[in-house]
């Protein structure tokens, strides 16, 4: 194949806009050293990267998905949340309230936690403030 044109790769991504967005991740893959499939001819990267998706040595939807974990900044992971005191859960409750009395915990939210951070002053900054 000399020339690579849409019209090769159309009938693997059918979006065109698609097809750009998935060529050029590749591309860029390329660029910071990922393996080629194909030959490269003296061809450049985008050239190589719809080579290689007209030819099927890589699935659209395999570039897919390493194009949206590329994108993501945050991946949540579900994990099952602690117990808060699970020592408290065998004692009876007789000796629960004659050992604690009236103790009360405060809770704090992620936001809270983070305004307090945000308001505490590292003591370098507070010795050079003083001067």
């Amino acid at each position: 194949m000399a020339r690579v044109t849409v019209e090769d790769c159309i009938d693997k991504v059918e979006n065109r806009f698609e097809l750009v967005l998935l060529a050029s991740h590749r591309a860029r893959m390329i660029a910071a050293g990922s393996p080629l499939t194909v030959d490269r001819d003296n061809d450049k990267n985008p050239v190589v990267s719809l080579r290689e998706i007209a030819d099927s040595t890589l699935t659209p939807e395999d570039l897919q998905e390493d194009f949206i974990q590329s994108l993501q900044k945050h991946v949540e992971v579900d994990e099952p949340e602690a117990e808060a005191v699970p020592a408290l859960a065998s004692v009876s409750e007789e000796a629960r309230g004659d050992a604690l009395g009236d103790v009360q915990f405060d809770r704090m939210t992620e936001e809270d936690l983070l305004r307090g951070l945000e308001g505490l002053v590292p003591p370098d900054a507070a010795e050079d403030d003083g001067d």
